[in-house]
């Protein structure tokens, strides 16, 4: 695909330096296209609080507070956070880019702080929980919206993983699912209800065109791309709102400690059968 048909693409992403992007990447797809994309069909307003939960090195929070004005907290669990502080102040983001640690399983938020959820190409790391929608959504207020985009599958495999792909597939890539599985992950929770879940249409041979030009190293995933050709690797994205009438349990942190000794063992002498 030529530079000037992804330009077009996405247009925002395309005002970015070439060397800017590849030294805020942080994983094996853009970040700037998937964020595009995915923040095309949300309603992002100046202003909002908007988690950007598994930013990497922070380029989709970056983008998003320029591009949108929204306030954004850059949240990760393995890039520093002063290297992000560096990288949101130069970019002239520092007013309403916020970077932080944490992992994803023990957020340090108030519930109903965010007005949205955004995630980027690092849902799939912890996302796939059954329990997970129900400890995430707590911290997004009613009809807030949660908005996911990465790597994914067009449908689910109905048995093993085609012949072409094996060679590069691991144990780990079962945790890329289809736009339909994501679907119904978040809506039998009764927590989200979800207005989109698609494919990009080119997201395969956009997935293979970064590869060439920033992981060309990477030849065994190249090579399961090329072979695809699209009909099953690509990029997924789905929104979701937060129902107003969600039931949400409060996640257990801790048991309080009670313990009272009782007898180990039965005693043959006080526990004889009573004969008749």
């Amino acid at each position: 695909m030529s530079p000037e048909t992804i330009a077009a693409m996405f247009p925002r992403a395309a005002n970015y330096h070439p060397a800017w992007l590849q030294a805020s990447a942080s994983g094996g797809a853009n970040p700037l296209w998937l964020t595009e994309w995915l923040a095309g069909a949300m309603d992002l307003r100046p202003g909002m609080r908007v988690l950007d939960l598994g930013c990497g090195r922070a380029a989709s929070s970056v983008f998003l507070h320029r591009g949108f004005g929204v306030q954004v907290w850059a949240t990760d669990l393995w890039f520093d956070p002063s290297e992000n502080c560096r990288r949101i102040e130069d970019a002239g983001a520092a007013d309403g880019v916020f970077p932080l640690r944490a992992d994803a399983r023990s957020l340090p938020f108030a519930k109903e702080f965010f007005d949205a959820v955004i995630s980027i190409d690092s849902f799939i790391y912890y996302g796939t929980d059954d329990l997970y929608l129900n400890y995430l959504a707590r911290f997004l207020r009613p009809h807030g919206t949660v908005g996911i985009a990465g790597a994914g599958v067009r449908a689910e495999f109905p048995g093993e993983v085609p012949a072409h792909l094996r060679e590069w597939w691991e144990p780990n890539l079962w945790s890329l699912h289809s736009p339909a599985w994501w679907k119904r992950h978040w809506e039998k929770t009764g927590i989200l209800s979800v207005g989109l879940a698609d494919c990009h249409p080119d997201g395969g041979q956009l997935w293979l065109d970064w590869h060439r030009r920033h992981f060309p190293d990477n030849a065994a995933e190249i090579r399961a791309l090329e072979a695809d050709r699209g009909e099953n690797l690509g990029y997924v994205r789905v929104i979701g709102q937060r129902r107003p009438d969600a039931r949400m349990d409060d996640p257990v942190s801790s048991i309080p400690a009670h313990y009272v000794p009782q007898p180990l063992l039965r005693s043959p002498t006080t526990e004889q059968p009573v004969r008749g």
